[in-house]
């Protein structure tokens, strides 16, 4: 039986090319959004009128989280990586993105109810606060998280080529 390498292959190619563009477009627009909006917006808006803007902000990129997800599993049980511990390990950041996403969404819902929008009012600073930290710290975690994936996947698309797609796979 003939093996296809991943130049032979427009669904191996179309794959990666959706986990690359979700994963960009998701922990990409983070890292952008968070490193120079963030700054520029406090900068040009002051912190309060910024932190509005980054409360619709955040709900398109959740959803973009969750639509990369999707994308990410099906590049974990459609590459054909003979690395089982890489497998694993590229599952487990999975389930910790995903568990980290759901607690964004819960989180931005206790969140939002803290906030009026007309007037740009904080009802309770002082349960604001702490719990927009943590949002911070979930989104920090799922952040390294998808910087792992990626290593991880370039590691298994590498090993996917160099041995072909039909391949023995270690368990």
């Amino acid at each position: 039986m003939l093996a296809l390498r991943a130049g032979q292959n427009p669904m191996l190619i179309l794959r990666r090319f959706l986990v690359l563009a979700v994963l960009f477009f998701w922990q990409g627009g983070f890292t952008f959004y968070a490193s120079v909006v963030v700054p520029v917006g406090q900068q040009v808006f002051g912190h309060l009128r910024q932190g509005f803007v980054t409360r619709q902000v955040t709900v398109y990129l959740n959803l973009a989280g969750a639509v990369a997800l999707v994308f990410l599993l099906w590049d974990i049980f459609g590459a054909r990586d003979p690395a089982s511990w890489r497998r694993r390990t590229r599952l487990l950041l999975w389930a910790v993105m995903l568990v980290t996403l759901l607690l964004l969404f819960w989180l931005h819902g206790r969140l939002d109810a803290l906030l009026v929008t007309k007037g740009r009012i904080i009802r309770d600073v002082e349960a604001f606060y702490p719990q927009h930290r943590l949002y911070l710290w979930i989104n920090t975690v799922q952040w390294v998280c998808g910087l792992l994936y990626l290593l991880l996947s370039l590691g298994a698309w590498r090993r996917e080529d160099r041995h072909g797609t039909e391949i023995q796979v270690e368990e």
